[in-house]
C-alpha cells in the first residue's frame, strides 16, 4: 500500500503503524519517506504507483484531504475518495471500488483514521455495482442521454 502526505503527524505515524500491524507492506512518499514533497505531488506519486499497480491501493493525508484526493485522481486509473468516517470508507470501497483513501489531519483523530482504515479493508466493491463502476473506470463519463444512466 502507497502511503503519503505533505506532512508527517501522530495520526499519519498512527495509520502507517496500524497497517503494518495487520500485515500490509507500506510504501512510504513525502514527508513520511524524509522527502519533502507537497499535497500536489504526494497525490500524484501516490496516484501513480497505484494506477501502475505497482501498489494495489493507496492512502493519502493532506490538511483537508481534498487537494490529495483532487491530485490523485488526476491520475487515470485512480478513483481516491475523501473519507471522514468508516461508513464512508465502506461506501467508496462497495459502490465505487475506490482505491485511494484520502483522510484529512486537521479533523480526523486517531482513533477515528484507524476506524476508516479498517472498514477500508474490511470491504470489497459489490458484485451488483460492476456496471456503474465500469462507467467510472472509463476514460469519460457517458451523457445520461445515450444510455449512460
Amino acid at each position: 500500500m502507497a502511503v503519503g502526505s505533505d506532512e508527517r503527524t501522530h495520526v499519519t505515524d498512527a495509520v502507517v503503524d496500524h497497517l503494518r500491524g495487520v500485515g500490509i507492506d507500506v510504501e512510504l512518499h513525502g514527508p513520511l519517506d524524509d522527502q519533502p514533497l507537497d499535497w500536489v505531488d504526494v497525490g500524484r506519486a501516490v496516484g501513480e504507483r497505484v494506477a501502475s499497480g505497482a501498489c494495489q491501493q493507496g492512502v493519502l493525508f493532506c490538511w483537508t484531504g481534498t487537494g490529495v484526493s483532487i491530485a490523485a485522481n488526476k491520475v487515470a486509473g485512480v478513483r481516491a475518495a475523501l473519507c471522514a468516517d468508516a461508513e464512508t470508507a465502506k461506501g467508496a470501497r462497495r459502490w465505487n471500488d475506490a482505491n485511494v483513501l484520502a483522510m484529512s489531519l486537521r479533523s480526523t483523530p486517531e482513533a477515528v483514521a484507524k476506524e476508516i482504515v479498517n472498514a477500508w479493508l474490511e470491504t470489497g466493491p459489490d458484485d451488483a455495482e460492476q456496471s456503474t463502476i465500469a462507467k467510472v473506470e472509463a476514460p469519460t463519463l457517458p451523457s445520461p442521454a445515450s444510455g449512460g444512466g
